[in-house]
């Protein structure tokens, strides 16, 4: 995602640790339209289709 600020562009990316962004079917025109929930949704590692949270990690003890 790039953001303009005054003098130049901002690069902004997240790397999931496994998977991939599941992107929806793109408009007949090819470009695709989400809503800023939905990629905040995407940017969370979930699913546009069952935006879910994934389970919290808990610590073990040893």
């Amino acid at each position: 995602m790039l953001l303009w600020d005054t003098n130049g562009f901002w690069l902004y990316y997240r790397r999931l640790e496994k998977g991939r962004f599941q992107w929806p079917a793109p408009v007949s025109d090819g470009t695709v339209h989400i809503t800023r929930q939905q990629l905040n949704w995407l940017l969370s590692g979930l699913a546009l289709a069952h935006p879910r949270a994934h389970q919290p990690l808990r610590g073990l003890k040893v």
